[in-house]
């Protein structure tokens, strides 16, 4: 049985601006296209008015497609058209569970191909003027999941070498914990005046950055309401944040840097 390709495909970190050719050509070529929560809607605007066009992410209030349930439906659809954009947020095998489902479409022998995207851990640090290595101050980076897996019996995180052994760290999906992160850190040795950056909704024009340190972001992002979607730094590195804010400067907006959504788009995501 003859079956069509699925591509496992980045949209980038949110502005459209840094989709790559590449994905933007599969999705003007797609006949099926199905995407993730956090997928700017005008990047699905590339897609052909005739492509089916399937939304995984949340559903109502919380309730969102499993994992497996995702899985089964490439399948379906790799049976019924010849190509597939699944898009995802960032770069699928960034945190973006595009090994799992690589490993289910290589599994059943159906065609599959990877398009990396911009990923987040590195493009919304940027944009909030924060390089993640620098000469004298970072020599190494690491990206943390700060959402594990529920059902893990342990964390898989070596807090330790995390806190002593990377210049440093970017933390996806961790707002909720970020108490514990710094807890974590600062009681495996990090300093607690070690300085951290939470970025919400980088790359829009709404983006907010908030900064401080392991001793005290927790407290600051809870007075201030913060919500996801949003990503920490932490490291030397935030502090340079004051001098390289290039974002914030009005000369970037007036040059169209970032990308604007109406607040009924961020509210949906919100809820």
């Amino acid at each position: 049985m003859n079956t069509g390709t699925v591509y496992l495909v980045g949209a980038g970190p949110g502005d459209p601006g840094l989709l790559t050719l590449k994905a933007r050509d599969l999705l003007v070529a797609a006949d099926c296209v199905i995407y993730d929560y956090l997928v700017n809607p005008e990047i699905l605007k590339h897609a052909g008015p005739d492509a089916e066009m399937i939304y995984v992410g949340k559903r109502g209030f919380g309730d969102s497609w499993t994992q497996a349930e995702i899985n089964r439906l490439l399948l379906v659809k790799a049976e019924e058209y010849s190509l597939i954009v699944r898009l995802k947020g960032g770069d699928p095998f960034v945190f973006g569970r595009g090994g799992e489902e690589a490993l289910a479409l290589s599994e059943a022998g159906i065609p599959w191909e990877v398009v990396p995207g911009v990923t987040a851990g590195s493009s919304v640090a940027a944009y909030a003027g924060i390089p993640i290595t620098h000469r004298g101050l970072s020599s190494s980076v690491t990206f943390v999941t700060g959402h594990e897996d529920p059902t893990k019996p342990e964390s898989a995180l070596r807090w330790q070498h995390l806190a002593q052994g990377v210049d440093t760290l970017v933390f996806f999906m961790g707002l909720a914990n970020l108490s514990d992160i710094a807890e974590q850190l600062t009681a495996h040795g990090r300093a607690a005046e070690t300085p951290v950056a939470v970025i919400r909704w980088g790359t829009y024009e709404q983006q907010e950055t908030i900064v401080g340190t392991l001793a005290d972001i927790a407290e600051t992002i809870e007075r201030k309401n913060v919500k996801a979607p949003a990503l920490i730094v932490v490291g030397e590195v935030v502090a340079l944040r004051e001098q390289l804010q290039w974002f914030d400067q009005p000369v970037a907006a007036q040059r169209g840097f970032g990308f604007s959504l109406p607040n009924p788009f961020f509210e949906l995501l919100a809820s």
